[in-house]
């Protein structure tokens, strides 16, 4: 595969006498804080609708694609176009219902069209590459839980493990059951509370914060992006109430809590209007 234009750009930035002495600088790990935020910016993109900005914020995460893949070719670990043909031999592999070893299309009557099948045989075919991976000491938990990167958000690792071991049938039956101990677990946070015993505390709110992201699971909702339109809302009706107590010559530094939760419930009004 040819280099790809980026890449020669790339490569030119680092280049240690005349390129940019801030990329120079650069290594694996201080980049990245700026690829997980760039991947949250195309999120926003794409939550917002703005098809312009998401293809801006596309180009940069892809940067941090080409920025890393361009230091381990400084160390002669790969390349970028070694990273692009590693995924799409990638996808080839994970899908044998549309193409053959060589990546050409399946007559018809060879594709299967069954969503669940489908979908059956994808996760097949990656616990066994997850077993692959363990067996060469690649990961550092074996078993079901292997390959779920400890890099991810931790509601959005929680939603990943618990659905990992609902696939063997480790899972609560119903909806309600789970809400059942999501109480259960609010019950062990109060209790705790009530002892003055921080650690506990600390545990129990992680277990009860795991519990809320099975029930997400159980209802056919991302945690991840509940929480974060969640944060949204918070964010716009605390702006609009700061903004309305503004307006009758207040700040919220000193206005009291009554005041300001009748400001915040004025807000929840207008929203509903």
């Amino acid at each position: 595969m040819d280099e790809a234009p980026i890449d020669r750009l790339m490569a030119r930035l680092r280049d240690p006498e005349r390129g940019c002495a801030w990329d120079v600088q650069q290594s694996y790990a201080s980049i990245v804080p700026y690829t997980i935020e760039e991947a949250y910016e195309v999120a926003d993109a794409v939550e917002r609708g703005d098809r312009a900005d998401l293809r801006d914020e596309l180009g940069d995460l892809l940067l941090q694609v080409v920025f890393q893949a361009r230091i381990a070719e400084e160390e002669g670990a790969f390349r970028f176009a070694d990273v692009a043909e590693a995924i799409c031999a990638k996808l080839i592999r994970r899908h044998p219902h549309v193409f053959d070893a060589s990546g050409d299309f399946l007559p018809p009557e060879r594709r299967p069209t069954d969503p669940a099948a489908i979908k059956a045989a994808w996760e097949t075919i990656k616990a066994r590459e997850r077993a692959e991976k363990a067996a060469a000491g690649k990961t550092e938990v074996a078993g079901p839980l292997a390959g779920v990167s400890r890099a991810l958000p931790a509601l959005a690792r929680a939603d990943r493990i618990s659905k990992r071991a609902a696939g063997v049938g480790f899972d609560w039956p119903d909806a309600a059951q789970v809400l059942a101990k999501v109480r259960e677990e609010t019950d062990e946070v109060e209790e705790s509370l009530e002892k003055g015993e921080p650690e506990a505390v600390f545990e129990e709110i992680g277990d009860l914060l795991f519990s809320v992201a099975n029930l997400a699971r159980h209802a056919g909702v991302d945690p991840e992006e509940a929480l974060r339109r969640g944060t949204l809302k918070f964010e716009r009706r605390f702006t609009a109430m700061a903004a309305r107590l503004a307006a009758e010559g207040h700040t919220l530094e000193d206005t009291a809590l009554p005041a300001m939760e009748a400001a915040w419930q004025a807000v929840k009004r207008d929203e509903k209007t």
